[in-house]
């Protein structure tokens, strides 16, 4: 199967900074974690906010779901952090 992003729920870590995400190939559970530096290239002049953190996020979904998937495709593992060279 491929992998797919059924679950729209995303999360805000300040301790880890980052935003994480998940996916599904058939049965397994794909932790994803996109780091804040990369969410900065995505949308420029944010703060730390959770707020702002997640509508940059939000608005960029589609970008971050192709990273994801072209990240899962080179390395199927059950984790994957994104970075800015991501994007």
């Amino acid at each position: 199967m491929a992998l797919n992003f059924p679950n729209p729920v995303r999360s805000f870590d300040a301790g880890r900074s980052c935003v994480s995400f998940w996916g599904s190939d058939a049965s397994l559970e794909i932790t994803f974690q996109i780091e804040m530096d990369a969410l900065r290239k995505l949308g420029s002049g944010i703060d730390d906010s959770q707020a702002q953190v997640l509508d940059v996020f939000d608005r960029n979904r589609d970008t971050i779901l192709k990273a994801a998937a072209n990240a899962y495709a080179r390395h199927r593992a059950s984790y994957h952090r994104l970075t800015p060279a991501d994007f």
